[in-house]
């Protein structure tokens, strides 16, 4: 269900993107044009990472932004989640669920090769995310901290 994303999936994510911020925004506003910007360079520079969409009956029903990252402290390239979507009337039915176990399994069709981790951020009061996420094993003790420029 879940793939590489293609240009032609580009406004699907774009509205979904919109559709997340929505629901639970973040710091600072998502504007469509940033996240045309966002595909245009993760197919221009694939080591930075890459767009994949899940499908449900020929239908992009929700959509993760995987940002690549090398950790010293953790031996190895990072796969960050920076984004993950599904969309309300499909959550429930196992697709986030599915794309960490292809993040983690041993055939990898997103993520070049098997990461050193998986690494994300969710709003403290997205209780239902984080509950997720904890089901899969990611804990987080550490503050981050960002200063944009």
């Amino acid at each position: 269900m879940w793939r590489l994303a293609t240009t032609s999936d580009d406004e699907h994510i774009v509205a979904m993107c919109m559709a997340l911020n929505a629901d639970d925004p973040g710091p600072v506003p998502v504007h469509p044009q940033q996240v045309r910007r966002t595909l245009v360079r993760l197919r221009e520079e694939p080591h930075r990472g890459s767009a994949v969409v899940c499908e449900v009956d020929g239908h992009p029903v929700g959509y993760a932004l995987l940002i690549s990252f090398w950790s010293n402290e953790l031996g190895g390239e990072v796969c960050n989640i920076d984004e993950l979507f599904v969309a309300p009337e499909y959550r429930g039915r196992g697709l986030a669920t599915d794309l960490f176990t292809m993040l983690t399994g041993s055939e990898q069709s997103l993520w070049p090769a098997r990461p050193a981790a998986l690494a994300l951020e969710v709003s403290p009061q997205n209780e239902r995310a984080r509950a997720l996420y904890g089901r899969f094993g990611f804990r987080g003790n550490n503050l981050a901290m960002r200063r944009p420029l």
